[in-house]
């Protein structure tokens, strides 16, 4: 039983439908924690959408941009996607003409993703501008609060993660 974990009480006292009290405030967290982060999904989502991308596609582009040509698998685990998700995401970006396939010198069946110069500038115009969606969009926190939810929403994360089933 881990330091947090509260103690059991008898169910059978409890309503149809109720839960135990000492549930009530994580019920209460993840409602909150939901409604936020599809409120700025969705804040997010819009922004990216004026420029024609979907928040996925963005993630690639946002990510080669940042880091340089990467490995599909890579890319995937950086913006959590599916293999299949990301190879789709690759083709539909390249169609563009903002990123480009590049071939593995270590390994023949792996390929880079990588930014065209065209998918530079195009970063270049619109990654500022979506920077301060975001920074509007949590706003209504001052900077030492975002910090305090960084870490909170961290370590929430990892106890999730490491949560058993």
């Amino acid at each position: 039983m881990s330091r947090h974990e509260p103690h059991a009480v008898n169910t059978d006292d409890l309503p149809p439908g109720q839960v135990e009290p000492q549930f009530a405030d994580a019920l209460k967290l993840f409602t909150v924690v939901s409604r936020a982060h599809a409120a700025l999904h969705q804040g997010a989502r819009e922004d990216v959408a004026r420029h024609g991308l979907t928040l996925t596609e963005f993630a690639v582009l946002e990510v080669l941009y940042h880091k340089g040509p990467l490995l599909l698998g890579a890319i995937r685990d950086k913006i959590l996607a599916s293999s299949g998700g990301i190879t789709y995401l690759v083709d539909r970006l390249a169609d563009r003409g903002f990123v480009e396939r590049r071939e593995c010198p270590e390994d023949r069946r792996a390929r880079y993703a990588a930014l065209t110069a065209e998918g530079i500038e195009f970063m270049h115009r619109i990654f500022p501008e979506h920077a301060r969606c975001l920074a509007r969009l949590v706003d209504a926190l001052s900077p030492e609060e975002r910090k305090t939810a960084t870490d909170l929403m961290k370590r929430l994360g990892k106890g999730a993660r490491d949560a058993p089933s």
